[in-house]
């Protein structure tokens, strides 16, 4: 089956207000080093692995990946191609931030491979990125988007948060209008959500900034799906539009609950059967591999201290795990209905859902698929393939996606 890579690039010039993933701000001296460990996890991946494994997709993540140098994508890809089978045909992604990439620089990522881009837009309101802590402004964005193409990008996601305190109907159409004027191939469109221990989160709970109002985001969202869908953009997933064929590879796997591995500080992996982590801190990251060596006969193991020297570690655990779950067939059910469910158009086929557990659909969740029913939120068609072969198909109806948590719960 094929996997995909996620590398996760912690590295930021500035953390913004909002973020609650796994950045740092001031690090980069570290980057060298960084990017000699992620070398060395996937030849240790590759070596702990059955076979040869094929990738049909990569994402850089962050963070922000722009702040890499050619010559350090340029070590990744040698190591990948090295370790692993890929095809011409590999989606490869970089996340970037506007006014941190350059005509130059994207013309050797796009030598290298990287054939898709994604850009944190976020909003073109300059008084909304300020209040987002952005380093970008609106002018950036558009240059980045010229320099993109110029480099001969055809594939860029443009990356937009709704729903923002303060945050008006009429500003967010404005966002929206002039991003289209962009003609990306790819919009991305999440909710602004306070997440703990960010400073938004705390300035909201300190009363310095107002909360955001669920009605009016819902108002943006159902606006913004009605005008991406008559500007040729058709939703695949709740968040995310694109125009023909120009769905995200990569994060369709995570949707399907596809095999992923995940490498750098702080990413996660599934597959055969396992959840896992990374640790989260760039030089702790470094530090357990800063002593691997491909040619040693001992199988480093995920906790040293926990562990007798030379315990050997399972696929696709690595000396920088510090967390993993085997699943269990309840799990990976769950699982399945809730990122299956976010997918609006193709939603869960009920044969598929056979085919993977050997169950049927009904027999594990009928109840839960009954009330999602009356209560309008989910709705079953039948789709007949190429094959003429009819098959039932659960998805998400309009309001069941404003509502996808009311949705997903259940199946928890």
């Amino acid at each position: 089956m094929n996997h995909s890579l996620y590398f996760h690039i912690p590295f930021c010039t500035h953390r913004c207000a909002y973020c609650d993933f796994n950045t740092y701000a001031g690090q980069e001296k570290s980057i060298s080093d960084y990017v000699d460990a992620l070398c060395k996890e996937i030849k240790f991946i590759s070596r702990n692995s059955r076979e040869k494994i094929t990738i049909h997709t990569v994402f850089f993540g962050g963070g922000t990946p722009s702040l890499l140098l050619p010559a350090h994508f340029a070590a990744i890809f040698k190591t990948i191609k090295d370790h692993f089978e890929l095809s011409d045909s590999t989606e490869i992604t970089m996340e970037a931030n506007p006014g941190t990439i350059s005509l130059e620089n994207l013309r050797q990522y796009r030598a290298l491979g990287i054939n898709r881009i994604s850009l944190g837009v976020q909003s073109a309101n300059g008084e909304e990125l300020r209040m987002l802590e952005r380093a970008h402004n609106y002018f950036d964005v558009i240059e980045g988007v010229t320099s993109a193409r110029k480099a001969g990008f055809d594939n860029l996601n443009l990356d937009l948060i709704y729903g923002l305190p303060e945050q008006t109907l009429q500003t967010w159409q404005s966002t929206v209008r002039r991003i289209l004027e962009l003609r990306p191939e790819h919009i991305s469109a999440y909710a602004l959500t306070l997440e703990h221990g960010t400073p938004f989160g705390k300035w909201t709970a300190r009363g310095l900034l107002p909360n955001p109002d669920p009605d009016r985001a819902a108002d943006m969202y159902e606006w913004a799906s009605d005008v991406f869908e008559s500007e040729g953009y058709f939703q695949y997933e709740i968040s995310n539009w694109a125009t023909e064929n120009h769905q995200c590879q990569h994060n369709l796997q995570y949707w399907r609950a596809l095999p992923y591995l995940g490498l750098g500080a702080g990413a996660h992996g599934y597959t055969l059967g396992y959840r896992y982590s990374n640790v989260l801190r760039i030089r702790t990251y470094i530090d357990r591999w800063m002593d691997y060596r491909e040619t040693d006969d001992e199988q480093y193991i995920s906790d040293p201290s926990a562990r007798p020297p030379g315990t050997k570690i399972v696929f696709p655990l690595t000396t920088a795990t510090v967390n993993s779950h085997r699943q269990t067939p309840k799990d990976d059910m769950s699982e399945f209905m809730i990122t299956g469910l976010r997918l609006t158009r193709e939603g869960i086929t009920l044969g598929t859902f056979y085919q993977r557990f050997g169950v049927k659909l009904r027999d594990i969740y009928g109840n839960e698929i009954e009330e999602l029913m009356d209560l309008g939120l989910l709705e079953k068609i039948n789709k007949t393939s190429e094959a003429l072969i009819t098959s039932e198909v659960l998805r998400l109806t309009p309001r069941g996606r404003l509502l996808g948590n009311q949705v997903f719960f259940r199946f928890v």
